[in-house]
């Protein structure tokens, strides 16, 4: 507990910005606050991404007919990502499953995994190009941070579910704000939540060695005009990279 305690305590720095414009030494910038320069709108979205009051904000109804994410012009090898993101607003209940710290799932006498319905939204970070490799930002108890697509999948070996499932919940309430460093090495991924070390030195089985970052669309109205439960009414800021060589 002392280690990661000292570790946490020296990212703590990092994560006090003066201001949603102020570049820190060494970093790029990949958001000027008042527009998506450097970034791709999905073509049809239609205004759904966009830039509210010096913040990339998002309504989850982009009328894009592919893909909807907000994706990067540039691609990066390995880097340090420091990013501020805030859900909104929940956006109804969600049948959320409970997840051992070793990233399994609780599961009743059938093998059918136990979930519990509790208010819910849903949106993330894509790392080197690809959803697989995503940093869930949601309501879930285990908090945001895992990665999905490796914790989730059971062909995986038990170690390198493990390491991308978050140490602790260290989400701030909904509506305020929270922020990310993300540290991105080879094939390795240590991520801090709000001054708290989640994720330390984590395999990412067969990533690419470089690729975009992506803000995550999820969700949206259902047919019916509702909300599915697990939209992506979020907002952004504070976007820096720093390429590690």
């Amino acid at each position: 507990m002392k280690r990661i305690a000292s570790i946490c305590l020296s990212f703590s720095a990092l994560t006090l910005f003066a201001s949603p414009h102020e570049t820190p030494e060494g970093f790029a910038s990949l958001f000027n606050g008042k527009d998506l320069s450097g970034w791709i709108i999905p073509e049809g979205d239609n205004g759904h991404w966009k830039v509210l009051d010096g913040v990339i904000d998002y309504d989850a109804q982009s009328e894009a007919k592919g893909e909807k994410h907000l994706w990067s012009e540039k691609e990066f090898g390995d880097f340090e990502l420091r990013i501020d993101w805030r859900i909104k607003q929940t956006t109804g209940f969600y049948d959320v499953p409970y997840v051992l710290p070793d990233g399994s799932y609780v599961k009743d006498a059938e093998g059918k995994k136990l979930t519990h319905p509790m208010p819910n939204a849903d949106s993330g970070i894509y790392l080197r190009g690809e959803g697989k490799y995503q940093l869930n930002i949601w309501c879930w108890p285990i908090g945001s941070g895992e990665v999905y697509g490796i914790r989730n999948n059971e062909e995986q070996p038990p170690e390198i579910r493990a390491g991308v499932t978050p140490r602790l919940k260290a989400d701030n309430p909904i509506g305020d704000w929270n922020t990310f460093v993300i540290t991105v090495k080879g094939d390795r991924l240590t991520v801090v939540l709000n001054d708290h070390l989640i994720i330390e030195n984590a395999v990412l089985p067969d990533v690419p060695e470089k690729g975009k970052l992506a803000l995550q669309h999820h969700g949206g109205k259902k047919a019916d005009g509702t909300w599915s439960p697990a939209s992506s009414l979020v907002q952004f800021r504070n976007i820096f990279v720093k390429e590690l060589k």
